[in-house]
């Protein structure tokens, strides 16, 4: 087990790791509660080299195995353990800062507690993690590698090759609108039509195209009837009407 706590300094820098490490955990009490960790907002995340974790996240439950990667933010209602005759192998950083919180917020939203990373990003999380390990020269040198860390996290969620997947992913959706403008779209058919879950398609949707499905949906049938006004000198309302 490697692991290294980190002092916070008096200077409120805008991403800070707090703590750090390399553990591999079996046939002991691990457990972690969000709402018994204090009350100064902090992140961890955590990356499952191999083994099985658990976590409650609000009303959900997830099996954490190799290669999930794990986001939460403190306090707040989760809680990740080890099982009782499981182990768990895995590398984190925790961090505090208002831009830290901020970029973990975000990818929150979209992406939910837990998703998998791009191999290079893993690698490049892990790197971060053993400089901090060996030892930062400053407070400013460390709280440089936790920003790179949360950047590196930001590209992979939101990059090009993400948003490329999104795009892709919606499609099907988004021809189905435009093929559909006259009639009703309901947001339960286009969830229907994207295989996803409806809180889920409505993260994805609102990150690909930048509007919630409903509003999409308004924005085309405003941008159809105005197309329609400048190609006629005359079309009855009924025509044009949205």
């Amino acid at each position: 087990m490697r692991t290294i706590s980190l002092p916070r300094g008096r200077q409120r820098l805008h991403a800070m790791p707090t703590s750090t490490g390399y553990e591999v955990r079996e046939d002991e009490i691990y457990d972690w509660d969000g709402r018994r960790r204090g009350q100064t907002p902090f992140t961890v995340l955590q990356h499952t080299i191999s083994g099985t974790g658990r976590l409650r996240y609000e009303n959900r439950n997830y099996r954490l195995q190799k290669n999930d990667t794990l986001l939460v933010l403190v306090p707040h209602n989760h809680r990740y353990w080890l099982a009782e005759d499981e182990r768990w192998e895995y590398f984190w950083i925790s961090m505090n800062g208002e831009e830290a919180l901020r970029i973990h917020k975000s990818i929150l939203s979209v992406s939910g507690p837990v998703f998998r990373l791009q191999p290079a990003t893993i690698d490049h999380l892990a790197d971060c993690s053993l400089r901090l390990i060996k030892g930062a020269a400053s407070p400013g040198a460390a709280s440089a590698v936790a920003y790179e860390a949360a950047m590196a996290l930001y590209d992979d969620v939101f990059g090009s090759h993400a948003f490329a997947e999104k795009q892709s992913a919606m499609q099907p959706v988004i021809d189905h609108i435009n093929a559909n403008l006259d009639g009703p779209l309901p947001v339960a058919d286009l969830v229907q039509i994207s295989g996803l879950s409806r809180a889920h398609f409505s993260r994805c949707f609102a990150e690909s195209e930048g509007l919630p499905p409903a509003e999409f949906v308004l924005q085309q049938r405003l941008q159809r009837a105005a197309k329609l006004l400048t190609k006629a000198d005359f079309l009855p309302v009924k025509e044009v009407a949205i």
